[in-house]
């Protein structure tokens, strides 16, 4: 098997038809095998169903992995690279804004260009609005600055590559996973190439703007301590800034006198110092969390099901054979 498409799926049953008839067009005549490898994430719609569907049918090799409830993009990720059995391994969703088309040119890169092992596309456009992109901007910013990997700010997961870069990233134990932080930090050669993502075939995004918050707090926690020493710098500017008015009182009260006692400033005062604990408290509680939940070693999936094409051959007339 040469190439393994990696598609996570959540409540997509609008689209995975058409992705798969999408891919079979795509690498018609490519002279290699493929695979597709679909990974249901615990849709509460019609999607596994569907995917059932395609299994049996085996238009071109389709594998199944079911999740047990929603464990998010990243666990879906993880267990296609888990289950993929291609020489080269694509990521791409399954909404066909990522085009299969786009995935045959970087598998030809890495066939003709060895220096190369992996082949990411970046949005030369993007449709976001103003405020998304101020706050996605600001995010790259910061975690480039914070982090001691650097993260092109407009690639995306969507990229293919060679089968030592899979076993590079299915290596690393962690259970919170930030995808575009384990590229940069696993390194590789990279070949970037631009693309323009296409209008959902149908149904709506999942990411709203509270996942994608979170989903780059976790990226910052996970490739950065940087906030802990910033909780830290914090502290020391506070306790300076503390014992510089403690000398400014005693001057006061050695010099001219302090009518009344400073009701106004003790409060701000108190007000000020208890927020910047909390606040120092919460980003020490982030990393603590991150810990206890590493600790306890739990999967970072659990499936229910796992189908795979080995076990439902198609006929040798079939696409990608």
């Amino acid at each position: 098997m040469h190439l393994s498409l990696v598609v996570p799926c959540y409540n997509e049953v609008e689209n995975v038809a058409a992705f798969q008839e999408a891919v079979i067009s795509a690498f018609q005549g490519c002279g290699y095998g493929y695979e597709i490898v679909f990974v249901d994430d615990g849709s509460s719609d019609g999607t596994l169903q569907e995917l059932h569907r395609l299994y049996s049918a085996q238009a071109c090799p389709v594998s199944v992995v079911s999740f047990s409830r929603n464990f998010g993009k990243e666990s879906g990720l993880y267990a296609g690279l888990e289950h993929a059995r291609g020489d080269y391994i694509s990521l791409i969703d399954a909404d066909l804004q990522q085009r299969p088309e786009l995935v045959r040119q970087m598998v030809e890169i890495l066939d003709t260009q060895p220096e190369y092992d992996i082949v990411a596309a970046y949005q030369d456009k993007r449709g976001d609005g103003k405020v998304l992109t101020f706050f996605k901007e600001g995010f790259y910013r910061t975690i480039n600055r914070l982090s001691s990997v650097k993260l092109r700010p407009d690639a995306s997961d969507f990229r293919t590559f060679r089968r030592k870069v899979a076993d590079s990233i299915l290596s690393l134990p962690e259970y919170h996973r930030f995808s575009k932080g384990i590229f940069a930090w696993v390194g590789y050669n990279t070949c970037f190439i631009p693309y323009t993502a296409c209008e959902r075939a149908a149904g709506t995004t999942k990411w709203s703007f509270k996942k994608l918050f979170r989903y780059a707090i976790d990226g910052i926690i996970g490739f950065s301590t940087a906030p802990l020493r910033l909780a830290t710098y914090t502290g020391l500017l506070a306790a300076v800034a503390s014992l510089v008015y403690l000398v400014i009182v005693v001057l006061q009260k050695l010099i001219r006198g302090i009518d009344v006692p400073g009701y106004a400033t003790i409060i701000v005062l108190i007000l000020f110092l208890g927020g910047l604990q909390l606040f120092c408290l919460g980003l020490i509680g982030e990393y603590v969390g991150k810990i206890f939940e590493q600790s306890k070693q739990r999967p970072v999936y659990l499936a229910k099901e796992v189908l795979l094409h080995e076990d439902n051959a198609p006929p040798e007339s079939s696409a990608g054979q």
